[in-house]
């Protein structure tokens, strides 16, 4: 088990105690510390919106705790992600594809994986939906069979961001002006921090028309507002892009493309730019709220090719 912010591991010893196996606790205070938290706040503060999850996977969960885990004997590293790790003979290489419950899916977040780390993950719940794990899991009198789900961010108490943000970096989250696509000052925001592409709610303007968060101005300190439309984007530009499928992108392929989490995949073509670790992104009709800091992934039906982070809109 990791000691990480905001995690009792008191469920997991319990667990294991109810199955007869040892427990090991693991702090990677430090580690978390510099490429969780420290990545979380710089990218908000120089205008992008972060995905900490992705990146807690790479670094502490299939990084510093698989390294633990097979240096402490283990041959494989089972997580409770909604996943599937699988061999690909003909293609001679580790696959990533999503979980068979749609609604848990998890693969989004776990792009970053690479073929040397994937022989020794497991990934048990990957061929379940949640209601037959908890099923499971009542059936063997564990503690944890009624636990409640999260989906805030471990280390952040209460969600409260702007606490959190505030508390770390004082003189970092300063207001400044809104304008509007014709230049014109139309507000003032409270810090950048604060606002994301696509975001409505919570602006305090009254043009005449529901205005929108288009961008964000990090050099001037400055949120651009415009109207619906003009949060639309044709494609992107994807950077630290990681490809599981295959080897690298040589050729430009079709793909379903999913921008966040919590929305569908879309149609696009990805094209390779120059050097492995950018390729560009056309959909194939222009998409609302494309957030430079968020992950991008690209599927083949349930099979997960690789993804990025997006690192600026192309409009």
């Amino acid at each position: 088990t990791l000691k990480i912010p905001g995690y009792n591991p008191e469920d997991a010893f319990r667990v294991s105690e109810k199955l007869g196996i040892p427990h090991y606790l693991w702090d990677p205070a430090e580690l978390f510390e510099k490429k969780v938290i420290s990545y979380f706040c710089k990218e908000y503060l120089s205008g992008r919106t972060p995905n900490p999850c992705v990146v807690c996977n790479y670094y502490i969960k299939f990084g510093f705790m698989l390294k633990k885990a097979l240096s402490s004997g283990a041959s494989y590293l089972a997580t409770g992600h909604y996943a599937r790790v699988e061999y690909c003979q003909e293609r001679g290489r580790w696959l990533l594809k999503k979980g068979i419950d749609d609604k848990r899916d998890q693969s989004y977040f776990l792009f970053m994986l690479r073929q040397e780390q994937m022989p020794h993950i497991l990934f048990p719940l990957g061929s379940k939906t949640k209601s037959e794990v908890r099923q499971i899991a009542r059936e063997a009198g564990l503690p944890v069979a009624e636990r409640s789900e999260s989906r805030e961010i471990c280390f952040i108490p209460d969600n409260d961001y702007r606490g959190f943000l505030i508390a770390r970096e004082p003189d970092a989250v300063k207001p400044g002006p809104i304008y509007d696509l014709e230049g014109n000052i139309v507000g003032e925001h409270k810090g950048l921090a604060f606002y994301t592409i696509g975001q409505r709610r919570g602006l305090g303007l009254s043009l005449g028309y529901p205005a929108y968060v288009v961008d964000l101005d990090y050099k001037r300190n400055a949120l651009i507002v415009g109207r619906s439309d003009q949060v639309f984007a044709e494609g992107l530009i994807a950077e630290e892009v990681n490809f599981i499928a295959l080897e690298k992108l040589t050729e430009s392929i079709e793909a379903d493309v999913k921008i966040r989490y919590t929305t569908p995949s879309v149609p696009a073509s990805i094209h390779p730019l120059e050097g492995d670790s950018q390729v560009e992104v056309r959909f194939l009709s222009p998409q609302k709220a494309v957030t430079p800091g968020q992950a991008v992934v690209f599927y083949d039906g349930d099979l997960v090719l690789g993804g990025g982070f997006i690192a600026k809109r192309l409009k």
